[in-house]
Parts: structure tokens; sequence; C-alpha cells
């Protein structure tokens, strides 16, 4: 036999089980023993801290902001009467009571200009009216003027111009250096109004000014509320055509009453150099029945007689344009008059331009 002896079936396998006979049915060898279970540890609640109770207060009251209001800067003072000595007396500026940058301006007591700065079109006087319907129907509407204004005042008309015709260069000139210091002071222009103002003598400035350089001429030149002398010539008449272009327009304020003598000399002054002329005023000053501003308008070409009439007659103040035959029979037998003769015109007579 060899060494491993042969196997007997049904008899055990050296190390292992016997291997059943033939036709013979193993029995099932017997499940192995289920290992020992071990205990599941049972987690053992802790104890969770209960917070200690939060004690309550008494509610505080909440306070609501209250608006409180922007501090109101106290009005600006009312503007108070300016006196001040210049020149040719003692000026006053008085302001006006119901407009907050109007002002009154006064010499020695006669009334020279009103101007309102936040209304320079707003005339109060009615010469200064009868003025500025001159200038308004001296060309197209708004078509810019060149203006020499003779005597300043408060600036009244060219500063109407400055607004009514933007653009327009005017020149003015005031001989009276403390007047236009209170004047720049306290009644400032407005910048790039085209308005130039030096102090001068306003025949001298006439005698100086270049040939055919203005529009219009307006001469309001009082010495107080007396008309002077040198500007009340024939000399001066000629002086002012030359300065004029050919249809230039030369107007001037006066003051007169009947029998006229001063107007009179002055439209006969005129007429030597002028060939159309016209004068507008009040008709109670016309017919002689009181002192009064009278409106002188000359030039060589037609004047716009029928726009002026019309505007003066539609004045708060209604006003009358003489002219033509009329104006002759006014003129009369005058005669011009040459430097050595002239007068100023006449003295107002008391109360005739009083104020309030």
């Amino acid at each position: 036999m060899d060494e491993a002896a042969e196997q007997i079936p049904g008899t055990p396998v050296e190390g292992g089980a016997a291997e059943p006979a033939p036709g013979v049915i193993a029995p099932r060898a017997p499940a192995p023993a289920a290992a020992p279970a071990q205990p599941v540890p049972v987690p053992v609640p802790q104890s969770v801290p209960v917070p200690e109770p939060v004690p309550v207060s008494e509610p505080v009251p909440v306070r609501q902001s209250v608006p409180v209001p922007e501090a109101v800067p106290d009005p600006a003072p009312d503007p108070v009467p300016i006196t001040r000595t210049v020149d040719c007396g003692i000026a006053k500026l008085m302001p006006d009571v119901d407009r907050p940058r109007a002002w009154l301006l006064t010499v020695d007591g006669a009334p020279q200009s009103y101007v309102d700065l936040d209304a320079p079109t707003d005339l109060e006087f009615e010469y200064a009216r009868r003025l500025a319907a001159v200038l308004d129907t001296a060309a197209d509407p708004a078509e810019p003027l060149d203006v020499l204004h003779l005597g300043g005042g408060a600036l009244t008309l060219p500063r109407y111009l400055a607004v009514t015709r933007p653009g327009s260069r005017q020149d003015v000139v005031e001989a009276d250096r403390g007047l236009l210091a209170l004047v720049a002071e306290q009644l400032p222009l407005p910048a790039d109004c085209g308005i130039a103002v030096r102090a001068e003598d306003a025949r001298a400035a006439l005698e100086a000014a270049p040939e055919h350089s203005a529009d219009v001429i307006v001469a309001d030149v009082f010495g107080g509320s007396r008309v002077p002398a040198h500007l009340a010539s024939v000399e001066y008449a000629r002086a002012a055509a030359r300065v004029l272009r050919p249809h230039g327009i030369y107007a001037a304020n006066l003051a007169d009453s009947a029998p006229f003598g001063f107007l009179r000399a002055q439209l006969a002054n005129l007429a030597t150099v002028f060939g159309h002329l016209c004068v507008i005023a009040e008709p109670a000053v016309l017919r002689g029945r009181r002192f009064g501003n009278i409106v002188l308008v000359a030039s060589r070409a037609e004047l716009p007689l029928t726009q002026l009439a019309r505007r003066a007659a539609a004045d708060v103040f209604p006003a009358r344009v003489e002219h033509g035959a009329a104006l002759r029979r006014l003129i009369g037998d005058a005669v011009p008059v040459r430097d050595a003769q002239a007068v100023p015109s006449p003295r107002p007579p008391d109360g005739a331009f009083s104020i309030g």
C-alpha cells in the first residue's frame, strides 16, 4: 500500500470530520453558539440647568422725539433814511415803506429821483414816464440804443433802459461827486448793465463827446430845483445837435409856469438846429394854472407824435403833446438866448414839489 492509506468511507479524516458513506445523509452540524449579548449602555439623562427667573422691572416709558423747529433768523431791520452832505446841498435817501428796496432821493428837499432796485421799470414820477416814452419810441422795441444822460440822480432812467433795451450803451454824466458816491454806495448798479457813470459837468461832457455818437440825449439836470443857465443857451442846443445822429432825439425835463418865459426861450434855442419839436405836460401846466414839469423833445427827423400822445393820454396823470401850430403859438416872439444872456430856470414856488 501507499504511504497514504486508502481512506475508508465513513471514517474520520485526520484533522476533520468523517466523510459520510455513500447514500448516507450526514447529520447537520449544530450551529455554533451565539456570543453572549453585550449590554447596550443606556444614556443617563443629565440635568439641564434651569435659568433663574429674570426679575421683571417696571416698563420704562419711551420718549418720542419732538421735532425742534429750525431757528428763524430775525427779520432784517427796516431801512432808515440816509442823509448826507453832497456838493450841491443836502441829499436824503428815504425808503418806501411799501417796497423793501425802493428809495426816494431829494436834494435840499426837492425830489430828484425815485428808484426801485427790484423793479427798475416801475417809474413813480410822471416826468420820468414821459421821458421813458421817448426812449421806448426812439427805435424798434428792444433795439439797443447809444444814450448820453446829462444828469444822473439815482440813475432811474439808465436802469430802466438797461432792462427794456438790453445791450444799450449808456454814458451818465453827473457833476455832483458826493451824490454819485452816495448812490453808488446805497443803490449800486447791477453788473454788466452797460451803464458808465462819471463825474463831470454836463456842458463840458457834451462838448467833448464825439460827433454823431448818440441816438438819444436825455437832459435832466437840476442844481437843486433849477436848470443851470449854461444848459439853457443856443450854444448848448448846437452842441447837443452835433452829438446826435441824424435820426437822434433830444429830450429834456424842465420846470416852468405861465407866462413860460424859460420854456419859450428853450424852444427858440432848439428850433435853430432841430426841425421837429414837441412838449409833453399836464393840461393844467400848459394852461398856466400851476407850476410843473414839462418834457421838451426835439429832432431833425420826424417825431413819433402819435405814439407819444397815446402814452401821455393813458398815463395815471394824463398829459398832452403839443406840436405844430400850437407850439409855434407858444413860442410866439421868443428869440434864442446866447450864453451871455442865459438864466437858470425859475425857482419853484413853495410847496410846488413837496413830498409827503
